[in-house]
C-alpha cells in the first residue's frame, strides 16, 4: 500500500478505537467501555492537510495473558506494528503509568519504528496533570502528547506529529479501480478463514468461537486480476439471538459492510446446508443490489458422490429462489481448494453488474421481446410500452415507460429481466427494473 501506514497501539480500554474514530471523522471501530472489544486489525484511511495515510486500529494488547483471544489479539497487535511505519502508542492517564505500559514500550522500542507517545483521557481544558508527566520515564524521543480523544483535544498536536513521521514520498491518491467486496455469513462459516488463504497470511482472528470477528475489517490483495478490499465482517445471527450490545453493533457493521461493497460473498457452511439464517443474509446483499457469489465452503468435509453437487445446487436455488443470478462456488479454506476461482469469478460479476446498455440496443430488445409475448390486457385495456432505457448500474438499473403501471404484471417484468438477462447476460448481479407511466391512453386494442 503506498499510504503510509500508522498503527495504534495499547493496553485494553485506553481509548484507541475513540482516537480511530476521531481521527477518520466516521464510526468505523466499536467504542465500548469493556476490553477486548476491538480484537482485529481495523484500517482506515485519514486525511491532514494535503496528506493521506492509513490508520490501523489494533486489539488491546495484554503482554502476559494466557487467554487463547487475547494472546491472539497480542499477536494482531505485533503484526500491525511490524507493517506501520509510524506506531501510536496509547496510555491512559487516569490509570497511570503501569507494568503492562512499560512493557508494550520495551516491544515498541525493539521494532525501531517512530513511535508517538499520547496519553489520554486528559479531558481538563487548561493545565496538564501532573500525573502526565510520569510517562516521559518511557524514554521515547518525542515527548508525550496529552490528549482526550473524546473531545478531540490535542489531536491536531497528534495529527501534526504523524505528518512529521511519515514519508509521503510515494503518495499515491488514486484508489479508482479497486473493487470492495463484503464476506458475509452466519457465525462460524469460515469467513475470515477465506480472507487468511486468499491474503496467505493470519491476517483475521481465527478461532472455533462462534462470533470471533466484532468489526468489519478491510483488506486490499492485488493480483493479476485486479485490485480487491476484502470487508470481514461480524458473523449475523437472528435477531432473536442478538442480545448482547456489542454483538447488536457488529450486526450493524456487517450491514453497512454490504452498503460500501461492490460485491458481495455469502459464506455457506457445507455441514450446515442452507439454513434459513442463509436465506436472511443473502437477502441483505439483494436487497441492497449487489453483485453476489455464493461461496459453500468446508467442502472437502463432505462424503460425495455422483449427484451431490447438483443436489446442493437445487436446495440453494429453491432457498435462494429471488437471487438465481448468483454463481456458486464450492471451497475449502482450509485445504485452499478452489480458493483461486474467486477472484476471476469477483471480477467477472462486478463487470456485468457495471455494464451499460445502450437504449437502442434496449428497445430492438423490447420489440422484439412484445413481438414474441404480447403485453397483458384486462377488460379490454392492452399495456402499452412505449421505450426501455438504462439510469444507472451497480445493479444495472432500467426505466420502462408504459401507458399504465397497474396493467405492467410482475409475471410480464419477470419476463423483460429474463429476456434482459438472456440476451446481455448479467450473470452474478440483481436487476432492477422501474415502471413509469407516461401520459393518458385508454384506447383499447
Amino acid at each position: 500500500m503506498a499510504k503510509p501506514i500508522v498503527a495504534i497501539v495499547g493496553r485494553p480500554n485506553v481509548g484507541k478505537s475513540t482516537l480511530f474514530n476521531k481521527l477518520i471523522g466516521e464510526r468505523r471501530s466499536i467504542v465500548e467501555d469493556t476490553p477486548g472489544v476491538t480484537r482485529d486489525r481495523i484500517y482506515a484511511e485519514a486525511e491532514w492537510g494535503e496528506h493521506k495515510f492509513v490508520i490501523i486500529d489494533t486489539g488491546g494488547i495484554e503482554p502476559k495473558s494466557d487467554d487463547t483471544i487475547l494472546k491472539q489479539m497480542r499477536t494482531q497487535a505485533e503484526i500491525a506494528v511490524s507493517s506501520a511505519d509510524v506506531i501510536i502508542f496509547m496510555c491512559d492517564i487516569r490509570m497511570g503509568l503501569v507494568a503492562d505500559d512499560r512493557d508494550i514500550a520495551i516491544m515498541l522500542k525493539k521494532s525501531g519504528k517512530p513511535v508517538i507517545l499520547v496519553v489520554n483521557k486528559a479531558d481538563s481544558i487548561g493545565a496538564v496533570p501532573l500525573e502526565f508527566y510520569e510517562f516521559y520515564e518511557l524514554g521515547f524521543e518525542r515527548e508525550p502528547i496529552a490528549l482526550s480523544s473524546l473531545h478531540g483535544t490535542g489531536t491536531g498536536d497528534l495529527l501534526d506529529a504523524i505528518v512529521e513521521e511519515c514519508d509521503f514520498s510515494n503518495e499515491d491518491k488514486s484508489d479508482e479501480g479497486v473493487i470492495n467486496v463484503a464476506v458475509i455469513g452466519k457465525p462460524n462459516a469460515g469467513k475470515s478463514s477465506i480472507i487468511n488463504r486468499i491474503c496467505g497470511e493470519d491476517r483475521m482472528i481465527v478461532s472455533d468461537i462462534a462470533g470471533t470477528t466484532r468489526d468489519a475489517v478491510d483488506t486490499r490483495v492485488e493480483n493479476e486480476y485486479g485490485v480487491f478490499n476484502f470487508i470481514d465482517t461480524a458473523g449475523i445471527r437472528r435477531k432473536s439471538k442478538v442480545e448482547d450490545r456489542i454483538e447488536k453493533f457488529s450486526v450493524l457493521r456487517a450491514n453497512m459492510a454490504v452498503e460500501r461493497a461492490d460485491v458481495c460473498l455469502i459464506m455457506i457452511d457445507a455441514g450446515d446446508g442452507i439454513t434459513e439464517q442463509d436465506e436472511k443474509i443473502a437477502g441483505i446483499s439483494h436487497e441492497a443490489g449487489k453483485a453476489a457469489i455464493i461461496i459453500v465452503n468446508k467442502w472437502d468435509t463432505i462424503e460425495k458422490d455422483n449427484n451431490t453437487v447438483n443436489e446442493f445446487n437445487r436446495k440453494i436455488k429453491t432457498a435462494l429462489s429471488y437471487m438465481p443470478y448468483a454463481p456458486i462456488l464450492y471451497v475449502s479454506a482450509k485445504t485452499g481448494q478452489r480458493i483461486s476461482n474467486i477472484y476471476p469469478l469477483i471480477k467477472s460479476v462486478y463487470e456485468e453488474s457495471s455494464r451499460r446498455i445502450t437504449t437502442g440496443m434496449l428497445n430492438d430488445l423490447l420489440n422484439d421481446a412484445m413481438t414474441r409475448v404480447q403485453p397483458p390486457s384486462d377488460k379490454g385495456k392492452r399495456l402499452k410500452i412505449y421505450y426501455m432505457t438504462q439510469v444507472s448500474s451497480n445493479p444495472p438499473t432500467f426505466v420502462i415507460f408504459c401507458n399504465s403501471e397497474e396493467l405492467f404484471h410482475f409475471s410480464y417484468r419477470r419476463y423483460i429481466e429474463n429476456c434482459l438477462r438472456d440476451t446481455f447476460g448479467f450473470s452474478g448481479t440483481p436487476i432492477k427494473i422501474i415502471i413509469r407511466q407516461k401520459g393518458e391512453d385508454n384506447s383499447s386494442d
